[in-house]
């Protein structure tokens, strides 16, 4: 049986793409146009992590306090108390920053936010 068309061996695809050293690695930069997939920010989920894995302890009775539990962990009371409101956080938002689709840094999460799921729009922009 032969063929109607001959079908070439060879693919061409352009990428528009180019390759730029920064701090001794390679990145690869994207066109302006071109909007780039969002990436994991695996800090913020790992604070997250940190998060509900201290407020089971708390909820289990493992520590009985939150400065007791600072000093099993031996972090500062401060940041386990302002990494522990993470699990006020609405479902959604907590969803969006495990699929990686977040605009939202641990910084900007680790700052006073309402308590209310549905007033915690700022942190879903």
């Amino acid at each position: 049986m032969t063929r109607a068309r001959l079908i070439p061996e060879t693919i061409t695809v352009h990428v528009p793409f180019r390759l730029v050293k920064r701090g001794g690695r390679k990145e690869m930069v994207m066109p302006p146009d071109v909007s780039p997939r969002r990436k994991t920010d695996n800090t913020l989920v790992k604070a997250l992590a940190r998060a509900f894995r201290w407020q089971k302890m708390l909820e289990n009775g493992d520590h009985t306090t939150i400065t007791e539990l600072a000093d099993a962990e031996k972090i500062n009371y401060s940041y386990l108390s302002r990494v522990l409101r993470l699990t006020l956080l609405a479902p959604d938002i907590v969803e969006t920053i495990l699929k990686g689709n977040q605009s939202l840094t641990l910084k900007d999460v680790l700052r006073p936010f309402p308590l209310a799921w549905d007033q915690q729009s700022d942190l879903r922009d």
